[in-house]
């Protein structure tokens, strides 16, 4: 009996103490939360932890419908990353309206965010049948003007996480002509992203340009020209219409002069850096849309400092012989210290040696 009453204070000491025990922890689990509900206030004190606190997309957060002054935007043509699809917008403050410069720059206003989605479509071919979403890059214009903040989404899609390190994952897709592909996707970390958004030593974007946004886009109200939209809806001035201003092409627009298609592909892919305001600045390796001068371009021009990235050939550019020239050289590399790019890609873009080869095949040898 004496062990009976025992056993039965030892289950009601137990009892209360793991009642005690719950309740502590289950008081500690909601302080944790309501500290992250805090954190994640969208206050205004950027960056975020999670992607969905700034409310830029209505509804489920991986369906990237805009909210309101969240604008749509497309460049003529498009950077490659592994052939990574991208959907992106600008967020434009309330009351604040951008602005084209004289020198043809768009000038963003303080507490502009432009967002830069990378996906891939599960089989490229029925893009419309589910997506996959890698990571958001986000460049917020503060104070002290623009940072770049990465962000990885989880496996559910339901969120994107900060991760100022970066990171990697495989990604797995159907390509356009039915093939498995298998990728280890790199998302670059917040210093990285300086290497290529860098103009005269600050951080710059790279797509949202007057040259680059001066086309046609299809928006949920219809077909407009981009600038002509952000004008009418109240988020630009100083558009003077298409004319008065540059404009790229498409460079996967087959029907165009392949000269041009050859320029608008260095450009998006490689001016950011090869211009006069760029890192590669000391290379004299300029490849922007408008250059003319033939040395600027690379042709049967030796390179500054190319090292091994040069392989055992001369000249950037090899009039009439692709096969020899440096430029095609690094563009058909993966290794470091040759590939150029030197980041935002694991794999060769093979449409885009394609392009430049044949472009370059097509100059009179000398």
């Amino acid at each position: 009996m004496m062990k009976k009453h025992k056993t039965w204070i030892f289950t009601l000491i137990a009892t209360a103490a793991f009642a005690v025990w719950s309740c502590t922890e289950e008081k500690a689990a909601e302080n944790v939360a309501q500290e992250t509900l805090a954190q994640e206030a969208a206050d205004g004190n950027f960056p975020y932890k999670r992607l969905s606190t700034y409310g830029f997309f209505e509804g489920n957060v991986a369906d990237l419908q805009p909210a309101a002054r969240v604008v749509l935007y497309e460049p003529a043509s498009s950077l490659f990353t592994d052939y990574a699809w991208k959907s992106r917008f600008v967020y434009f403050p309330e009351g604040k309206v951008a602005e084209i410069t004289e020198e043809e720059t768009i000038d963003l206003p303080e507490g502009s965010i432009i967002i830069k989605n990378f996906y891939y479509p599960t089989d490229f071919r029925k893009p419309e049948e589910g997506k996959r979403i890698i990571e958001t890059r986000l460049m917020i214009n503060g104070a002290n003007g623009w940072e770049a903040w990465p962000y990885i989404w989880n496996e559910e899609q339901t969120d994107a996480v900060l991760k100022v390190v970066g990171g990697n994952t495989q990604v797995s897709y159907i390509d356009p002509q039915g093939e498995d592909q298998l990728i280890d996707y790199i998302i670059p970390n917040k210093n990285q992203c300086k290497s290529c958004h860098n103009k005269n030593e600050q951080m710059a974007p790279i797509g949202v340009q007057v040259k680059h946004l001066n086309n046609e886009l299809a928006f949920a109200s219809g077909k407009s020209n981009q600038l002509a939209f952000w004008t009418d809806n109240g988020y630009l001035k100083g558009f003077k219409g298409l004319e008065a201003h540059p404009a790229m092409i498409d460079y996967e627009t087959e029907s165009l002069p392949l000269d041009q298609r050859a320029m608008a592909y260095l450009d998006i892919n490689c001016s950011h850096c090869h211009s006069a305001e760029g890192p590669a600045s000391t290379s004299g390796l300029f490849l922007t849309f408008d250059q003319k001068d033939p040395m600027k371009l690379g042709i049967n021009k030796t390179p500054v400092a190319a090292g091994n990235g040069a392989g055992s050939f001369t000249f950037d550019i090899k009039p009439g012989d692709s096969d020899h020239s440096i430029l095609t050289h690094r563009m058909n590399s993966t290794e470091v210290g040759v590939a150029m790019p030197e980041i935002g890609r694991t794999t060769i873009h093979q449409e885009g040696v394609e392009l430049i080869k044949k472009w370059i095949d097509s100059m009179p040898s000398s």
